[in-house]
Parts: structure tokens; sequence; C-alpha cells
């Protein structure tokens, strides 16, 4: 079975093939344009500070949890040293716990110094 797209625009109105009487004010028309460009040109200018707003507690959040976390690694002090390693989920958990800590000491200062680098640059501008 074939389908046959039609390509045929007849470039009338719905409302002229209804019968419809069609007055046309090309004034109403652009300021319905001009009006709706205005309210788009406003939503657009609310859309930045919100962004901006945003990012700047992204980033302070970001900078207290790497303290959080940091804090609670300090303060647990590498438990994992004295735990039997003969026990295999043992194991594998200081591992995971030792590998965690690891990777965390050496990503957290870029994390904490780019957190607040952020806050300065998405500061509010006064």
């Amino acid at each position: 079975m074939f389908i046959f797209k039609s390509r045929l625009r007849l470039e009338t109105p719905v409302s002229v093939l209804l019968g419809e009487t069609v007055t046309e004010s090309k004034a109403d028309d652009l300021k319905a344009i001009c009006e709706k460009l205005e309210v788009i040109n406003l939503q657009l200018a609310q859309r930045k500070p919100a962004r901006r707003k945003m990012l700047h507690w992204l980033f302070i959040s970001l900078c207290a949890v790497t303290v959080i976390i940091f804090a609670v690694l300090v303060i647990l002090d590498r438990p994992y040293l004295s735990w039997d390693y003969s026990d295999p989920e043992t194991a594998v958990v200081g591992t995971v716990y030792h590998s965690f800590e690891w990777l965390f000491a050496r990503l957290a200062p870029v994390i904490f110094i780019g957190s607040v680098i952020g806050i300065f640059l998405t500061r509010r501008k006064v």
C-alpha cells in the first residue's frame, strides 16, 4: 500500500475556508508580536539572576559538603588500620574505605578551591 503526501498549500486561513468573515489588522498583529517579545525578553532577563543565584548556592553547598566529609574523615582517624582483614568482606570494605579516603584527599583541595572561586565569581555585585 502506498501513501501519497500532498504538498499543496492553500495559503488561506482556516477561518476563510469555514466561511467566517476575516478582518485583518496589521497594527494589531504587530502590537501582539511586540507584547509577546516583551514578555519573552522579561523572562530571559529574570532567568540570568536566578541561574547565578542557584550556582552561587551550589558552590557554597559544595564547599560545606567538602569540609564536612573532611572533618568526618579526620574524626574517624582511619579505623580500617585496626581491622582484621582475614574476613573477605572486611577486606573489601577496608579497601573501599581506604580508596575513598585516598581519592578524597587528592580531590578535596581542588574541589574546595574551585568552589571558593565559583562563589567569588557568582557573588552578587552591588
